[in-house]
């Protein structure tokens, strides 16, 4: 079975749009209402990681991934992971800042907010809008 790269962030985090980039993938953005496995990626709805009732299904998909990307959203800082969330997964887990375009003021709040899930760097940066630090991210994962 193919390892895919689990992507988890909270809802209109960049989550889709970030599984399209890493598909080299065009599909239609919408709602992500249940897990979507792609060419490279396995893309979680945001509700999963707002509900903690839904953990356990995020845990479990995780079985079948290489890495767990865990987004935090520089725009828009919601306390959405428990502290030490990361240590939940078994295999690596890196964290991911999204719309770095968006209020520069928060990267400081957002580096702590990876911290505390428990995620070490290193941490990518990107913006989806001008594909800042996507090419760096990419050539991580995925060596290509």
């Amino acid at each position: 079975m193919k390892k895919r790269i689990m992507v988890v962030g909270p809802t209109q985090a960049g989550k889709s749009t970030l599984a399209n980039v890493l598909n080299d993938s065009t599909r239609l953005l919408k709602k992500t209402q249940d897990v979507i496995y792609g060419k490279n990626t396995i893309d979680t709805p945001g509700s999963y990681l707002e509900n903690a009732s839904m953990y356990k299904y995020l845990i479990a998909t995780a079985q079948a991934a290489s890495h767990v990307l865990i987004l935090v959203d520089q725009s828009r800082l919601v306390e959405v992971y428990p502290p030490g969330f990361a240590m939940t997964f078994t295999c690596p887990v890196i964290g991911v800042i999204t719309k770095t375009d968006l209020a520069p003021e928060n990267v400081n709040l957002c580096i702590q907010q990876l911290k505390r899930i428990g995620i070490t760097e290193p941490y990518f940066w990107i913006s989806l809008k001008d594909n800042i630090g996507v090419e760096v991210l990419k050539q991580y994962l995925l060596g290509k």
